[in-house]
C-alpha cells in the first residue's frame, strides 16, 4: 500500500471517528460539516473528496457496519474467527451507542432492522409459528423489532451484562420461539 492510499485511509477514519464523537454529542442534522472537518483535522475539502455531503458520509459509515455484520452472519471461510454480534457491538461500543441513543440516526435503526429482519428470514425456519398459522411478516417484524430494542437497552444500560450473556439470552429466546 503506498503512502497516499495510508493518507486516505486514515484521513477517512479520522472523518468518521468525527461523525460517531459528534453524534454522541448531538443530533446528526445540527452537525455541519465544517464541524466534521475541525474534529477529523482535516479541511471540509479533504470530505468532498471522499464523500458527495454529510449523509453520503452517514450512509458510508451505515453500510460499513452493516457490511460486517453480514459478514459475521456469513463467513466466507469457515477458517475466519466467530465472533457474535454482541461482541461486535461491544467492539464498536462508540458507534453502536450514538447511532442507537436518541441522538443517534433514525436511519440507521431503520437500517439495522432491515438488516436483522433479513438476518431473520434467512437463518430461522419459523416452523413452529407457521403450524400455527401465524404470519411470517408479522414473526420477523415482532421478533427483529424485540432484538434491535434489546441491543437499545442494552447500550442505553451501559452495558449492564456481558456480551457473551446477551448473546446465549438472545440467541435462547430466539431459538423457543423462531425454531
Amino acid at each position: 500500500m503506498s503512502k497516499v492510499d495510508r493518507r486516505i485511509l486514515k484521513s477517512q477514519e479520522a472523518i468518521k471517528k468525527a461523525v460517531v464523537e459528534l453524534m454522541s454529542e448531538k443530533d446528526f442534522d445540527d452537525i455541519t460539516m465544517q464541524e466534521i472537518a475541525d474534529r477529523a483535522n482535516v479541511n471540509r475539502k479533504t470530505i468532498y473528496l471522499h464523500y458527495n455531503d454529510k449523509y453520503d458520509l452517514l450512509n458510508n459509515l451505515i453500510e460499513g457496519h452493516i457490511k460486517e455484520l453480514r459478514i459475521i452472519c456469513y463467513p466466507e471461510s469457515s477458517d475466519e474467527t466467530q465472533i457474535t454480534w454482541f461482541e461486535y457491538f461491544e467492539r464498536n461500543y462508540c458507534f453502536f451507542s450514538a447511532f442507537l441513543s436518541g441522538k443517534g440516526a433514525p436511519y440507521f435503526r431503520s437500517r439495522f432492522l432491515e438488516f436483522v429482519i433479513e438476518d431473520f428470514r434467512n437463518g430461522w425456519e419459523l416452523v413452529e409459528g407457521r403450524r400455527n398459522g401465524l404470519n411470517e411478516d408479522i414473526m420477523l417484524n415482532f421478533f427483529a423489532s424485540a432484538y434491535v430494542g434489546l441491543v437499545e437497552w442494552w447500550f442505553a444500560k451501559g452495558m449492564p451484562y456481558p456480551s457473551s450473556v446477551m448473546n446465549k439470552q438472545a440467541e435462547s429466546i430466539l431459538d423457543m420461539n423462531l425454531s
